[in-house]
């Protein structure tokens, strides 16, 4: 199949590896001795290096957010409808950095890595990571590049928590902050959610600790369940709804075998599963969803996210959707509150949507119109 681009694609784009020889000091106290992170970038750095966008991955993103890797690449980027020649982070005006963040499975360093102290794989030895771990690899990918100051640092959910990190780690190296479908902290229910995944692909025998990297081994069974976990509270009843109803694919409801049943929605879900298990590593999936019940953005400013945020210096985008019920609008009107509470200049939209969780990544005309008009603004300061 051969990919036929069009005017608002990025076009195919190469992935690039930087490696950082001096150990990064993590916030569990323990040091990774090097680092390598694997990134993308979209458009032209000006001169000025001004026009910087860095784009921060949720839970299970990478570094290829946009654009195609080759003519045969079914499907862009994650976020493709958001970024490319005339999208809200147009890459005729910005230069876009997107990366896997350290932890990841997909090039940087992380539990499939060497761990060059064994030469073997570093599987659960792996350091347990934070938000800040991320937000601190992440300016040493700035230095590199050259860019003092981003124009501005976007994600949704464990993105948006990555955003909001910098905004007080590095308050001089931001001029904006864009929050989308995220929260200042997970609430008891989302906690719950991430420990029902991770349960399940503990509970695989092959999962064995962590060991079954040792072995060449991948433990599908429980890491495809914990992606229907996740998947399930991505999406809205309403998307639900809409997209499979009570649609069967197989057997008949009036007579038959009841184990002949199978609904659109069994189908959907084990699909999912399955695709999820091939591409992304268990060790990971743990890592990353301990990291996102850690964070805790007040923490360590007394529990006071207005004292929190009164260390940021740079002005807000936030943005929640209506049916999003694993970040629900409540989680995002918390932090702007607290943002104004600061005195910091802060816009907010909260979006109608049907598609859940999961309409940060979608095409909804009301979204993508507010995200390009905070963009404009941002593509101003320059």
């Amino acid at each position: 199949m051969t990919t036929t681009l069009d005017s608002g694609s990025v076009g195919i784009v190469t992935p690039r590896t930087v490696r950082f020889d001096q150990p990064l000091l993590l916030a569990c106290g323990r040091e990774l001795p090097d680092v390598e992170l694997v990134y993308e970038t979209y458009g032209e750095l000006n001169p000025q290096r001004s026009n910087a966008i860095l784009i921060c991955h949720a839970l299970s993103g990478h570094h290829h957010a946009a654009g195609y890797h080759h003519e045969d690449e079914r499907k862009p980027g994650w976020w493709d409808e958001c970024i490319g020649p005339g999208k809200p982070i147009d890459t005729r005006r910005f230069f876009v950095v997107s990366l896997n963040n350290i932890g990841g499975c997909h090039g940087s360093t992380g539990p499939t890595s060497i761990n060059p102290e064994t030469g073997k794989p570093w599987g659960p030895d792996f350091p347990p990571l934070r938000a800040r771990d991320w937000v601190h690899s992440q300016a040493r990918l700035a230095d590199y590049l050259g860019i003092d100051c981003w124009a501005a640092v976007i994600g949704g959910s464990l993105g948006g928590m990555q955003a909001m990190r910098w905004s007080l780690e590095y308050p001089d190296r931001l001029k904006h902050c864009v929050v989308i479908a995220a929260a200042m902290k997970l609430s008891a229910q989302n906690l719950a959610f991430n420990e029902l995944a991770r349960q399940a692909i503990f509970s695989d025998p092959v999962f064995d600790d962590g060991n079954y990297i040792y072995r060449d081994e991948i433990p599908a069974r429980g890491l495809a369940l914990a992606r229907m976990v996740g998947h399930v509270t991505y999406l809205s009843d309403e998307a639900m709804a809409n997209k499979f109803g009570r649609e069967l694919r197989a057997g008949s409801l009036e007579m038959g075998n009841e184990d002949d049943i199978e609904f659109q929605v069994q189908s959907y879900l084990r699909y999912q599963g399955s695709q999820f298990s091939s591409q992304f590593d268990a060790n990971t999936y743990v890592l990353m969803t301990r990291a996102l019940d850690y964070f805790d953005l007040a923490r360590e400013y007394d529990n006071d996210p207005v004292k929190a945020f009164s260390h940021a210096r740079c002005s807000f985008l936030v943005i929640s959707f209506s049916t999003d019920w694993r970040f629900s609008p409540t989680r995002s009107q918390e932090i702007v509150d607290a943002l104004i509470a600061a005195d910091r200049p802060v816009t907010y939209a909260e979006i109608e949507a049907d598609e859940g969780h999961d309409a940060f990544l979608m095409p909804i005309p009301r979204y993508l119109r507010t995200f390009s008009a905070y963009m404009q603004r941002v593509g101003g300061d320059d």
